[in-house]
This record gives C-alpha cells, sequence and structure tokens, in this order.
C-alpha cells in the first residue's frame, strides 16, 4: 500500500476495519469451536449398536460384517482401537473429542459418532 493510500483513510474508515475484523475473530471463535461431547453413538451395519457415555472409560466390542472392531473410551475422548478393515482409515483418524466428531469403518460398517447436549446441524441435514 503506498503512503498516498494510507491518506485517503479517515478515522472512520479506521474505525470500521476494527470493528469488522474484530467480529470475524469473534464469529470464529463462537461457530467454529466444537462443543464437548457427552456421548457416543455406535452403529453397526448401519443400525444402533449402542450409544455410551463418555463418562466412564471403556472398551466396546463391536461386530461387523469383517469380524470386530473395538472402540476405546478414556478420558471423555473416543477411538477406534482395533478394526478388521484393509486399510485402517478409522484407526489411523486417531481420537475423537467433540460433538459432531465421526469415525466411519466402511469395509466393516461400524461407525462411532459424538454428540453433545445441542444438535448440531449442517448444510447436509439442513
Amino acid at each position: 500500500m503506498s503512503p498516498l493510500a494510507l491518506d485517503h483513510i479517515r478515522p472512520g474508515d479506521w474505525l470500521t476495519l476494527i470493528l469488522g475484523a474484530g467480529s470475524v475473530v469473534l464469529l470464529a471463535l463462537m461457530f467454529w469451536s466444537g462443543e464437548i461431547a457427552d456421548k457416543a453413538i455406535i452403529r453397526s451395519g448401519g443400525k444402533l449398536f449402542r450409544e455410551v457415555s463418555l463418562s466412564r472409560n471403556q472398551q466396546i466390542a463391536v461386530p461387523g460384517p469383517l469380524g470386530v472392531s473395538l472402540i476405546s473410551i478414556e478420558n471423555r475422548k473416543v477411538r477406534i482401537a482395533k478394526d478388521p478393515g484393509p486399510r485402517q482409515y478409522c484407526v489411523r483418524q486417531g481420537w475423537l473429542q467433540q460433538a459432531g466428531e465421526i469415525a466411519l469403518c466402511l469395509p466393516n460398517q461400524v461407525s462411532v459418532e459424538l454428540v453433545g447436549s445441542h444438535k448440531r446441524y449442517d448444510s447436509l441435514n439442513y
């Protein structure tokens, strides 16, 4: 920006720029930060297998067409620890902890979705 361009910016323009930047930061913090999850919804073969609270550490064996997937819950976080699928994408996804996060083991048809106290909506279910 050349020095001449700065001469054309008035105090009201600076105020508008500062308030706009502050609004963008505030909105990003409010809407892009996820809520802590309360429970996990586990599905097998597209059907509900179990809903579990994240308050207790446990391991859950979930049957699927290829074998058993092992879901681990520790310190209010969830992960798929073991899966008989060939590529292990859902195992490599790691720990999930925010509401709305999901891990899918497509070959074994097992999924884990974290939900919080408020249902989040996106463009797919609007």
